[in-house]
């Protein structure tokens, strides 16, 4: 093992997240000599699929002598994800899967829906999101009326350029807020509601009244709806066996292109010279005996857990995995789906998001399905009151596991200083368009170049019904 360690390589890549996957793969692609470590003995860091006894384990349910995921049948049919997102089929992370060519180490399914929530309790009604023009008209989510405005609403976002000012219904979108344009078309506050949050899927309201922002929050409507007609039925498309499958595949394509992979291999100490890190000093476990070595590189990238003297706190994320018998209510008994609950619906300042996948997906055995409740936490105590309108949407719960709130963290400089680049947290979005947009920001403060990628061609292919 010790001669495939090289004395020097380009980049140093710290944790087998999402993120670090990507950039590993994206550089070994384009020429890069990579060394890749994780102190784990897997793939995926906080984007990991894990099987039920490894959740029991991890969340202390279960009392000491006991095996209660014995009564869930085999462990390898459970496949569960630690962060809860799907893949927008036009977004970011399709894109860069499709033309790195990674698709061949996976295969997608479609999320069967996408549905909000209006009101809360007893009296919340769950439908669909509409997408086009025609869907606006058949939404239980509005009145005859406001479903006129809807479908001019949407048919206008079709046609939008930002470059065509005849296309812009007279409004100045260098100062325009996403509030005027609204306002243009006299939308009523809940349907705001669900175009925000549902739709282009902002978190809070803080984008409502941002100078200049509406090009912005139209380019995430179209989206939304190109993502929606790409397949049908959703936006959001979703791997075979679970997410933790994404970084796995960036692995499969870093080696192919000589990347180094090592598991179980901890950082004993970050090297410096003039205030640079230059190289590590790491031990490999797994063997015996350990094996200890150094190397070199011009730059090091990692997740937050590797330098966390380099790194802020920037709120929390509570999140709740559920094992259920049923699909959730009010969606049309779908194996798989995302409900977004709009913080206004429920007195918050953050949306509380519900991802669902079932055996449909391999990730458990046929009669279950696996629910995530995450948002964003507000107050220092009672987190599940914080979850509760998610968790009211579930039904019946078979188990529930629960952690402390999950820190979010993002680096409190921008590497240039010091070669080291650390990448952000995942939020607690529905999406992976944010983890997408840290991929990008790396590269580009790492290597002072945009990372580029080709169209997105025909997409990714999804199995059949």
């Amino acid at each position: 093992m010790a001669d495939e360690i090289a004395p020097e390589y380009d980049v140093i890549v710290l944790g087998t997240g999402l993120t670090e996957c990507i950039l590993s793969g994206v550089l070994s692609v384009k020429g890069k000599k990579v060394l890749h470590l994780d102190r784990a003995s897997y793939y995926g860091g906080d984007a990991a699929s894990v099987n039920l006894e490894t959740l029991f384990k991890k969340y202390g349910n279960y009392a000491k002598g006991t095996s209660p995921w014995e009564q869930y049948g085999r462990l390898n049919d459970w496949n569960i994800d630690l962060v809860p997102k799907f893949l927008m089929s036009s977004g970011e992370l399709t894109n860069i899967l499709v033309s790195t060519d990674v698709t061949r180490y996976l295969e997608f399914k479609q999320v069967a829906g996408s549905y909000v929530q209006q009101g809360s309790g007893s009296k919340a009604t769950v439908a669909k999101v509409p997408s086009d023009a025609a869907e606006a008209l058949r939404s239980p989510l509005m009145g005859l009326f406001e479903k006129r405005r809807m479908k001019n609403f949407i048919e206008w976002v079709g046609q939008f350029d930002p470059k065509d000012s005849t296309t812009h219904k007279g409004l100045n979108m260098s100062t325009c807020t996403m509030k005027e344009v609204y306002d243009k078309f006299g939308l009523e506050v809940t349907t705001k509601d669900f175009i925000g949050h549902a739709m282009a899927l902002y978190q809070t309201d803080s984008y409502f009244d941002a100078p200049g922002g509406a090009p912005e929050a139209i380019e995430r409507i179209r989206l939304y709806g190109n993502s929606v007609a790409r397949y049908g039925k959703s936006p959001y498309i979703y791997p075979l066996y679970g997410l933790g499958e994404l970084p796995q595949g960036f692995a499969r394509l870093s080696a192919i292109y000589g990347g180094t992979y090592m598991l179980n291999t901890n950082v004993d100490e970050v090297i410096y010279e003039g205030g640079k890190a230059v190289g590590i000093k790491a031990t490999m476990g797994g063997i015996e005996p350990e094996m200890k070595f150094e190397t070199r590189a011009k730059m090091i990238l990692g997740d937050p857990s590797y330098f966390p003297d380099k790194v802020k706190v920037t709120g929390h994320v509570l999140r709740a995995i559920c094992i259920l018998k049923h699909p959730l209510a009010q969606t049309n008994d779908s194996d798989s789906c995302q409900l977004i609950i709009p913080q206004s619906q429920v007195g918050r300042k953050n949306d509380i998001y519900i991802a669902c996948v079932s055996s449909a997906h391999n990730v458990c055995p046929k009669g279950y399905w696996i629910a995530i409740v995450s948002t964003i936490a507000e107050t220092s105590a009672n987190h599940h009151l914080e979850l509760a309108p998610g968790l009211e949407r579930l039904g019946k719960i078979e188990e529930q596991f629960m952690g402390p709130p999950i820190p979010l963290y993002e680096p409190i400089e921008d590497g240039t200083k010091d070669n080291i680049f650390i990448s952000k947290s995942y939020d607690a979005s529905s999406h992976f368009e944010s983890t997408t947009d840290d991929v990008r920001d790396i590269y580009r403060r790492a290597t002072g170049e945009e990372l580029v990628v080709e169209g997105l061609r025909d997409g990714i292919q999804v199995a059949e019904e």
